[in-house]
């Protein structure tokens, strides 16, 4: 054997077999490093910003549960759903009506049960799911834009019920949703006086750490199902139906799963909602507010956690950034346009150059930045933020990932 056959290629094992090197070893801490100094400038934030940001952030974590769970059933499974905003009605309905005391406002007569709110919690969040369980049977037999107008119905459907159920809605008017506590701990103003580091933790520091701890379980849970055997069954069913049938997927049993773990993450973010503006009212819960949650998914990258969370963050809080900075933004305020009207034509403008230039989304885009691996013969590879690596798919003689049996 000649000496020039046994040159090695690039990336060599040094036995001589031609092995790669695994790509990003030399940076596999980065990632971790980064996450934790992001966590710990979470944690340190309410110490240096004031009240506005905090809230704008608790605005946002609720916004993050509820375009995780949209990306879930749409990005994921590829069910078209336009009934997100019914479902976060029914979390923060039930949230008020659970934990409200009974009370009168003006000629209405307001019913309650004065439970603790982590019972009205818990409450909106399973009558949510219920009642994506429900339309589940339905959504079974629909796909596409015939699944997107049917589920439409339930947004018309609820505002009528919340301005015609004036003693668990209050009406029209709405009624306020008592503060949020937790084994005495109320997550209010006082009671009990905190300071940390001689700063208040009033109620604005409060939810924020609760919206923290909210969005990260939200973050991890649907990472989670995303690396599961039931994660890729849904990958597979959104890619076809009938392709995902003969490799063993029960169709319609994963669709009503996918519809049930939506709808509570709805209800986890509807709950958030009402804490976040201190009240509800019908018209809070319309059709923009599903249009709304549509964009934060495909701003931010259809089937990607990571993008649910950007376009979470873009949608929901531009338009506090630019009411609270209107006159200091040109063509915002005065004469201009409103604030919120200004954020809608920018980020519907980043949707339309997202779809045009970068279909991943802002996802894609990050990963362009952040998530790119080099390999040892110079090519760079991107890995998707939420799927798996190749050398974690199984070997041709395991069992189908896809099976109904998960």
């Amino acid at each position: 054997m000649s000496e020039s056959t046994l040159t090695e290629a690039p990336g060599a094992h040094p036995s001589g077999v031609g092995r790669p090197a695994p790509a990003g070893r030399g940076r596999s801490w980065l990632r971790p490093l980064l996450l934790v100094l992001a966590l710990v400038v979470m944690l340190a934030l309410p110490l240096y910003v004031e009240e506005f940001w905090l809230r704008t952030g608790f605005a946002a974590a609720g916004a993050i549960v509820g375009a995780i769970g949209l990306n879930l059933l749409v990005g994921t499974s590829g069910q078209l759903s336009l009934a997100h905003a019914f479902f976060l009605a029914v979390g923060a309905v039930s949230y008020v009506y659970v934990s409200g005391e009974p009370g009168g406002l003006g000629v209405a007569e307001l019913g309650g049960l004065g439970l603790p709110p982590i019972i009205g919690m818990i409450v909106g969040v399973l009558l949510a799911g219920l009642a994506g369980l429900l339309f589940s049977p339905l959504a079974a037999r629909l796909r596409g834009i015939y699944l997107g107008v049917a589920s439409l119905a339930l947004v018309f459907i609820g505002i009528h019920v919340l301005n015609s159920w004036t003693e668990v809605t209050g009406g029209f008017n709405g009624r306020s949703a008592p503060e949020f506590s937790l084994f005495g701990f109320t997550f209010g103003n006082r009671d009990p006086e905190l300071y940390v580091l001689a700063v208040p933790f009033r109620e604005a520091e409060r939810l924020w750490y609760l919206g923290l701890v909210l969005a990260l379980a939200a973050y991890l849970f649907a990472r989670n199902i995303l690396r599961s055997r039931p994660g890729r069954a849904l990958q597979t069913l959104r890619d076809s139906e009938v392709a995902a049938s003969v490799m063993g997927v029960n169709v319609q049993g994963y669709k009503a799963r996918i519809f049930l773990v939506s709808s509570m993450y709805a209800g986890l973010a509807g709950v958030m909602y009402a804490l976040s503006i201190g009240s509800i009212a019908p018209e809070s819960f319309g059709l923009e507010l599903s249009i709304l949650y549509l964009a934060m998914i495909v701003l931010g990258g259809l089937g990607s956690v990571n993008g649910a969370v950007l376009g979470a963050i873009f949608v929901s809080a531009l338009p506090l950034i630019f009411q609270r900075y209107a006159d200091l933004i040109p063509f915002v305020g005065g004469g201009g346009l409103a604030a919120g009207e200004a954020a809608r034509f920018l980020f519907g403008a980043a949707i339309v150059l997202v779809i045009l230039f970068e279909p991943a989304g802002l996802a894609g885009i990050a990963n362009r930045i952040a998530g790119r691996s080099r390999r040892p013969g110079g090519r760079v590879t991107e890995h998707p933020p939420d799927t798996p690596s190749r050398s974690s798919e199984p070997s041709p003689s395991d069992p189908p990932a896809q099976g109904s049996t998960t």
